[in-house]
């Protein structure tokens, strides 16, 4: 078990790396949209720098498989939170981004939510299902993708808005959110059927599933709504947000889903519903709007003597 709390740690610091080099690399393309993906795919592979961020992001994708055989869906979800502090230690020192008090508090409540999480955790105690009814699956992520690119679609148009007050992110980094939940649950879904006898009946059984095509779905929609988010927004705002949308959806519906079991032990189970509760707690808090920038004051004009 604590090996899947190394993965997950491991994870969380190469999806920080990947994200904030991501942002680094964004900050210096050109304006890019959803409108036109194709173009935006050709900038941004023209980038080293975001290759680099990508690479480390598909690296944590596959530290991510190791937790979803070692831990339960809803202990991993809490871990991979944590990873939330060091995205915003990095945006500090790589992007120049400042935080405000209130989203510091954020922070702090989230890795209490962490701590929450860890310690209901314990050795042989939790078990850790492999398998979930393909048409539940299909039943929860399908809506979700939708409402997703909906959500997506409708923060979009308010931003085009000029007379909108500048916006934190808050509402693409739910969008993207969920569908990197959705991806979550595929992920886990992948690792239940690598373990198949044989790496030609593991494939077959892949294919089979609906998780490698969940997959592509949020992979080739998630990449390209996640870029134009995170040119537009600051990256330790956006995806904190992000992270925790990903978390509770696949906590909550991966737990139901996949059939893990809660702890059964009374304080188990308050310390891992209470950090859940928390986490959505802070979401729901988080500021939706930035500061607006002062006005500079006109200049004086020189008059001659």
């Amino acid at each position: 078990m604590w090996w899947g709390v190394a993965a997950a740690l491991l994870a969380n610091t190469l999806y920080s790396l990947g994200f904030v080099l991501e942002k680094r690399a964004l900050t210096a393309l050109p304006e890019v949209t959803i409108r036109r993906p194709a173009r935006l795919l050709r900038l941004v592979l023209g980038s080293p720098l975001w290759i680099g961020g990508s690479l480390a992001l598909a690296a944590g994708f596959a530290a991510q498989l190791v937790v979803y055989r070692t831990l339960p869906i809803a202990a991993a979800q809490g871990i991979f939170v944590s990873g939330l502090v060091l995205l915003v230690l990095l945006s500090a020192r790589l992007l120049g981004e400042e935080t405000s008090g209130r989203e510091r508090y954020a922070l702090g409540a989230i890795l209490l939510a962490l701590l929450m999480v860890v310690l209901s955790l314990r050795e042989g105690a939790d078990t850790v299902s492999q398998d979930a009814p393909y048409p539940l699956i299909l039943l929860v992520c399908v809506p979700s993708l939708a409402a997703g690119v909906w959500l997506y679609g409708s923060a979009e148009r308010r931003a085009r808005n000029r007379h909108r007050r500048p916006t934190t992110g808050v509402e693409y980094g739910v969008a993207v959110g969920l569908l990197y939940g959705v991806s979550s649950l595929a992920i886990k879904g992948v690792s239940s059927r690598l373990t198949t006898d044989g790496v030609g009946g593991a494939v077959l059984g892949l294919l089979a599933s609906p998780y490698p095509y969940l997959l592509l779905f949020t992979g080739a929609f998630g990449l390209v709504m996640s870029q134009a988010a995170l040119q537009r927004c600051r990256a330790s705002l956006i995806v904190p947000v992000c992270t925790t949308v990903t978390s509770l959806f696949t906590a909550v519906l991966g737990t139901l889903s996949f059939g893990e079991a809660l702890p059964d032990e009374p304080l188990r189970l308050a310390l891992r519903v209470a950090g859940t509760a928390l986490a959505v707690a802070v979401l729901l808090t988080m500021p939706k709007h930035d500061a607006s920038p002062r006005p500079s004051p006109p200049a004086k004009e020189l008059t001659s003597s």
